[in-house]
């Protein structure tokens, strides 16, 4: 079954085209990475599937129902966890959560049971009457996420929900994540750090200028790439051009990228290639550092098809709207 179907979705803010005909699937049960550079249009297809915007053509279905502004009994079954911390300075961290939740239930008793439950989830027991100013930044990350998720919602935006956390915090969310995907919840996950993409999502779509670029499995979208092996050297001292041109006639070299007395060789197949290049250095008596090498990451396809280095790591300057305009 299809959580949420887009076909030939159009906006438009002017004469900047900020969708040009985007399509996208999103399954059951699945974790799906969202992905795309900066200005790509992210940003505006998941406020569209959010029904926070109009768009001029297309179609958006949700649960297998036309999402339109007031569809209120498909945006009960959604949450949004957005990049920007969304809750009140002036409540505490109890009241944050029974506020947000209440937004969706009306009963008391069960809105206390599942306030309870996301305090425990997001591991707040002992700040449930902390007010957020008093919160480091990994905990006030953890109360945006309780906000979002209390209502036990089928379908969870997550949008750069690891920013600017430490490693421990980091680590806690995403867990947290798989918890809620084993527990039944279809996720739509957007983030710049493509290791946590990588490990975390089933399926992930590319988006750039407006439409979707690519779409497959992390080890499907790898295999797509030309480059199949990254060797990286550093020589104690720089290679003379003489030697760099034998190492650009390597079998399989595709690239050679030269950063002062550092090498970064990338082939297009897999097999010898690191025996080969050791085996020239040692002829020449060319002592290294380091050589390794490591398979194409995430990162390599994502530059591959959008050719965006510096999106890989900076937050979305875009901005998805609150959760009370839901």
């Amino acid at each position: 079954m299809k959580t949420i179907e887009i076909k030939e979705l159009v906006k438009r803010y002017k004469e900047l085209l900020a969708l040009d005909h985007f399509n996208l699937e999103v399954r059951e049960g699945e974790i799906l990475g969202f992905l795309g550079p900066n200005g790509c249009g992210k940003t505006t297809a998941i406020n569209c599937m959010l029904g926070l915007l109009t768009y001029d053509k297309g179609d958006i279905r949700i649960f297998g129902e036309a999402m339109v502004p007031n569809a209120y009994h498909i945006k009960k079954n959604i949450g949004l966890v957005p990049q920007e911390l969304a809750y009140f300075e002036q409540l505490t961290v109890y009241e944050n959560i029974d506020f947000f939740c209440g937004l969706y239930i009306k009963d008391k008793q069960r809105r206390k049971n599942l306030v309870e439950e996301a305090i425990s989830f997001v591991g707040m027991e002992d700040y449930r009457k902390f007010f957020p100013n008093k919160l480091s930044g990994g905990l006030k990350r953890r109360l945006n996420i309780a906000c979002g998720i209390a209502h036990r919602p089928k379908l969870i935006f997550l949008d750069e929900p690891t920013v600017a956390v430490d490693a421990q915090s980091r680590n806690f969310i995403l867990e947290g994540i798989k918890r809620l995907n084993k527990e039944g919840s279809t996720i739509v996950y957007t983030t710049h750090y493509l290791d946590e993409a990588d490990q975390l999502c089933d399926r992930i779509v590319i988006m750039d200028k407006g439409h979707n670029v690519v779409d497959g499995t992390p080890e499907e979208l790898k295999s797509m790439i030309a480059t199949k092996e990254i060797i990286h050297l550093e020589l104690v001292e720089g290679a003379s051009d003489a030697i760099i041109k034998k190492m650009e006639s390597l079998p399989h070299l595709q690239l050679l990228d030269k950063n002062k007395s550092a090498y970064t060789l990338q082939f297009t197949q897999k097999g010898s290639n690191i025996v080969a290049l050791a085996q020239l250095l040692n002829q020449h008596g060319l002592a290294y550092l380091k050589l390794y090498s490591e398979q194409p990451s995430l990162s390599d396809v994502f530059l591959s098809f959008t050719g965006n280095p510096q999106c890989l790591y900076q937050p979305d300057c875009g901005r998805i709207l609150p959760l009370l305009a839901i």
